[in-house]
């Protein structure tokens, strides 16, 4: 069986902004390598939720290596995790999905394909 990385990633994905080398951070969360500091911003698992925020250890798990969690965001603390859904919900309010994050974001990501 082929490993296909702990994560796929949203195509405008949100940046926090003490987050650098972005590239770096994105090959580390796919690969499963350790990071103190960053923060997830990922569809939820349930239905009844929309997001969730973790902390980029609980990617490791072997479950996300054969269920990729879907991250649209990368924070570099929790404070800052919020402020991206604070972002997201924004952008959505303004594009007319009240509260519908993840149907917003999915939205986009096919716009942008």
């Amino acid at each position: 069986m082929k490993k296909r990385g702990f994560c796929r990633f949203y195509n405008d994905i949100y940046w926090g902004e003490s987050v650098r080398n972005h590239s770096v951070v994105k090959w580390r969360l796919n690969h499963g390598r350790g990071q103190f500091t960053i923060f997830c911003v990922k569809r939820a698992l349930t239905e009844t939720d929309q997001l969730d925020i973790i902390h980029c250890a609980f990617l490791k798990q072997p479950y996300f290596q054969t269920h990729p969690a879907y991250v649209y965001g990368i924070a570099g603390s929790y404070e800052e995790a919020l402020d991206l859904i604070v972002r997201i919900s924004d952008d959505a309010c303004a594009a007319g999905y009240d509260g519908r994050l993840v149907e917003y974001l999915d939205r986009n990501s096919t716009q942008n394909n």
